[in-house]
C-alpha cells in the first residue's frame, strides 16, 4: 500500500512513522508513504521573491460570501494531486478529503480499502478547508474519524496509515495479527493479580483467573 499525503506539513508526521511497527513496515517496504506539499507548486502572482532572496508561497486566501478564517487555494492543491497520480500510473486509487461531516472511518472501511486499493491519496487541509471544488474535481471522498474538529488533516491521515497498515499482511506480528481478529473488551489486566494502591487492594477478575476461556471470551464480549 502507498499512501500519498497532501499537506502543508509533512513534517509533523515524522516522529510518529519513525516509530514501532509502521517504522518497521516502512522498512521492509510492506507501506510506503509520499509527501507532496501544495506550496512547491504556488505560482504566478501567489508567489513572491523578496529583496532579501526569501521567497513566499501563498497557498491560501479570503473566502468569497465573507467569513473568518482563510482558505486552501485550489490550484496547488490539484496539481501536487497531480504529481501523485503521474506516480500511481495505471494501478487502483482512491482519493480522500478529511472534513468533520464526510463518511465515518471505520475498521470495516480499512480492511476493504486494502483489499481493493494500492494507493490511497489523502487530502489535508488547514485553516477553515480546501477550496470546495477540488473535492469536486478529484471526485474525492470525503471521510472524517470522528464528530468533531481538527485543526488540521494530518491527524486523520496517521489514524488512517495506521489503521490500514495494520490489515496489510506481514504488518502486525502472528501474535498482534490474532489480537487484531479478537472480540477484545475494554479491560484488561496484568500482573500482580492484586494490586495495592493508597491502602486499598484491587484485585484482577476471578474470571480471568479461572481458565475456562469460553467463559472468559463471554466476559470479554460483555465489556
Amino acid at each position: 500500500m502507498h499512501f500519498h499525503i497532501i499537506t502543508l506539513f509533512p513534517e509533523s508526521f515524522d516522529s510518529y512513522l519513525n516509530e514501532s511497527i509502521l517504522a518497521r513496515a516502512i522498512k521492509e517496504k510492506k507501506i510506503k508513504v509520499s509527501f507532496y506539499n501544495p506550496r512547491d507548486f504556488v505560482t504566478g502572482k501567489y508567489k513572491k521573491v523578496w529583496p532579501d532572496g526569501n521567497v513566499s508561497k501563498i497557498v491560501d486566501d479570503r473566502p468569497y460570501g465573507g467569513g473568518p478564517g482563510m482558505i486552501i487555494r485550489a490550484e496547488p492543491v490539484l496539481k501536487a494531486v497531480e504529481k501523485a497520480l503521474k506516480k500511481i500510473g495505471e494501478k487502483k486509487y482512491k482519493i480522500i478529503n478529511f472534513v468533520p461531516s464526510g463518511t465515518k472511518f471505520t475498521t470495516e472501511y480499512a480492511k476493504k480499502a486494502v483489499k481493493k486499493y494500492t494507493d490511497i491519496i489523502m487530502l489535508s487541509g488547514r485553516y477553515e478547508g480546501i477550496d470546495a471544488r477540488v473535492e469536486k474535481i478529484l471526485k474525492a471522498e470525503p471521510l472524517s474519524i470522528g464528530d468533531y474538529v481538527l485543526t488540521g488533516g494530518e491527524l486523520p491521515a496517521m489514524v488512517l496509515i495506521d489503521s490500514m497498515s495494520r490489515q496489510i499482511p506481514g504488518v502486525l506480528g502472528k501474535f498482534e495479527s490474532l489480537e487484531e481478529e479478537r472480540v477484545s473488551s475494554a479491560e484488561f489486566y496484568t500482573r500482580p493479580e492484586v494490586l495495592e494502591w493508597k491502602g486499598k487492594k484491587h484485585k484482577v477478575p476471578k474470571i480471568l483467573l479461572s481458565g475456562d476461556h469460553k467463559k472468559i471470551e463471554e466476559w470479554k464480549k460483555g465489556k
